[in-house]
């Protein structure tokens, strides 16, 4: 199985939340930014990419973020600082607040549990199982350090370690970084809750977590060279390279489906519906939902809906 940038994409917000839980603690997210979509295109790129939808009395700007960026990254600036400063109202996958809960972790850990008695080796193949444990020891892990998980939050902490171990923090992320730069008076608030994302993970059938999983297993050693070249993309806000990063393996459809495409035409309708409010909202989402195909761009233009890129 192929790695590819659209399995950062299906890393929620809340993988964020993940750090500091099992073995595997330092768990966050990256995804991949920017993409295209048939829009006005500005004649110059100095950053990463920023949409915005629009109508006689609201304004709402769409920014792709990267959930955990190496310390000391610079991208914040121009239309991006200009949109953000002007917002009454700063909207996340999940609220800011989320990460602070103490009850955040003791939920995510609930649902992660299998039931006593089973084990996540016990439900692989021999070959998916020679894998998975490769994996564990390239990171340092021993064999049974998910054992009493499901898969999809084994597949979460693969998919984030090796970036962790790389410098990559959520503290550098482009979530905290709003949060603190946002007017102190814009109201704050998330397209989801940290239940919903973690029940999406949590209601995929077996197979597609296992899947999940195995991409990352399968390919431990590429994802920091990958997540390196997806920030590079982002960082120069080259929709077309970006888009053609997440393109790659995109083969279970259960899981496109659950995590990537169903939430952009969902939050597409939000935006549609939020656009009957007058008001200026800067809306950041991982970068992957305004990637490529099927885009949260896409499901707008489909509503009738113009995307402008200011960026």
């Amino acid at each position: 199985m192929k790695l590819s940038a659209t399995h950062f994409a299906w890393l929620p917000a809340a993988a964020l939340l993940l750090q500091g839980c099992a073995t595997a603690s330092d768990s966050e997210l990256a995804s991949a930014p920017t993409p295209t979509v048939a829009q006005q295109q500005p004649a110059e790129r100095a950053g990463p990419a920023l949409w915005k939808v629009a109508d006689e009395d609201t304004t709402i700007y769409l920014f792709g973020t990267v959930h955990a960026l190496p310390k000391g990254t610079e991208w914040y600036g121009g239309p991006i600082e200009n949109a953000l400063s002007g917002a009454d109202e700063l909207i996340t996958e999940i609220p800011a607040s989320a990460a602070q809960d103490p009850a955040a972790q003791q939920m995510v850990m609930s649902k992660a549990m299998l039931p006593q008695g089973e084990t996540l080796r016990d439900q692989l193949s021999d070959e998916d199982r020679a894998s998975y444990e490769a994996a564990l020891g390239t990171l340092g892990m021993p064999p049974a350090a998910f054992d009493a998980f499901e898969p999809w939050f084994a597949g979460m902490n693969l998919g984030v370690l090796p970036l962790m171990k790389e410098g990559y923090s959520a503290e550098s992320g482009v979530e905290a970084m709003i949060d603190k730069l946002a007017p102190a008076d814009a109201k704050r608030a998330g397209l989801e809750s940290l239940d919903d994302q973690i029940n999406l993970f949590d209601g995929l059938p077996e197979d597609s977590q296992i899947a999940f999983m195995m991409v990352a297993a399968d390919n431990i050693d590429q994802i920091a060279p990958l997540m390196k070249r997806m920030v590079a993309e982002w960082m120069e806000g080259d929709a077309d390279g970006l888009a053609e990063l997440m393109n790659q393996g995109l083969t279970d459809q259960v899981l496109a489906d659950a995590l990537l495409f169903d939430r952009n035409a969902r939050w597409a309708d939000w935006i549609d519906t939020r656009l009957d409010t007058p008001g200026t909202v800067f809306l950041a989402v991982g970068a992957g939902h305004l990637a490529g195909s099927r885009s949260v761009q896409d499901y707008l233009a489909g509503r009738g809906l113009t995307v402008t890129r200011l960026q």
